[in-house]
């Protein structure tokens, strides 16, 4: 009875050292695969949490999977807002790896908590109208009429602090009916009809050709807005977060970029 109990045993540990075989198996190709597409795309597979500025939303999610295309396993979801929300985000200890700012100086004042920023794209602002610009804006001068219902972003939004400049900078007082939290809140009440006129970026008028015209800012009145991209010290991902950064400054990106209207850095 004894030699029979000792050979179940030995036939059990027999079929269990198959068993583990393949799974062993697995985990090794799991492993060589991972190896394979870091070595093939120059960086680990992960999934990064992209903090960007709220006039990034439709050239990013484009940009975002460009980047997973030619980067397997890695997955990039974006959270877009105003850039001095953003910043607080960053602040408070937000789980993320990554951010760009539509400004400089929001970036400059997180030195503490991001790498070295670099610049990706620069923009510059136009007066969005009401479809047919039926109020006859021509220029920046045009804002100044109390009849106008003109709407601008709150001045420690990115747009906000650029629209202020520019205005100060002609001498025109501009008494705008509301304030908004970033660029596109503006757009949407240009679009909704909600106001007759407000200042945003270039690319955001080019998303809304259907709905808004555009009325151009000549370049000695204009500004020009920066948009630095750099990883956050408390990435879980960090390597992973590098190479995002480094990959929008490449020509695969930046074509993205120039495809949306922003220009080169």
């Amino acid at each position: 009875m004894s030699y029979a109990f000792n050979g179940r045993r030995t036939a059990a540990a027999v079929l269990t050292a198959a068993l583990l075989v393949p799974l062993a198996a697995c985990g090794s190709d799991d492993s060589k695969k991972d190896s394979a597409a870091k070595a093939a795309t120059g960086a680990p597979k992960a999934n990064l949490t992209v903090l960007a500025a709220a006039s990034l939303t439709d050239v990013f999610r484009t940009a975002g999977a460009a980047y997973e295309k030619s980067h397997p396993g890695t997955r990039v979801t974006f959270s877009f807002a105003g850039s001095q929300e953003l910043a607080a985000q960053v602040k408070q200890g937000a789980p993320a790896d990554a951010l760009v700012t539509a400004d400089t100086k929001t970036m400059d004042g997180l030195r503490p908590d991001v790498g070295t920023p670099t610049v990706i794209a620069k923009n510059r602002l136009v007066i969005a109208t009401v479809e047919g610009n039926p109020k006859k804006v021509d220029d920046l001068e045009d804002l100044a009429d109390t009849e106008l219902k003109v709407v601008l972003a709150a001045p420690e939004v990115p747009v906000g602090r650029y629209s202020q400049k520019i205005l100060d900078a002609q001498k025109i007082d501009v008494k705008p009916v509301s304030q908004e939290p970033n660029v596109r809140a503006v757009l949407s009440k240009v679009e909704l009809g909600e106001a007759d006129a407000g200042l945003v970026y270039k690319t955001d008028a080019a998303t809304a050709t259907d709905k808004v015209d555009a009325v151009e800012i000549p370049d000695a009145q204009n500004a020009i807005a920066e948009y630095p991209a750099a990883t956050l010290k408390t990435s879980r991902n960090s390597e992973a977060a590098a190479a995002f950064v480094k990959w929008l400054s490449t020509p695969e990106a930046q074509k993205i970029l120039r495809d949306a209207g922003f220009q080169q850095p």
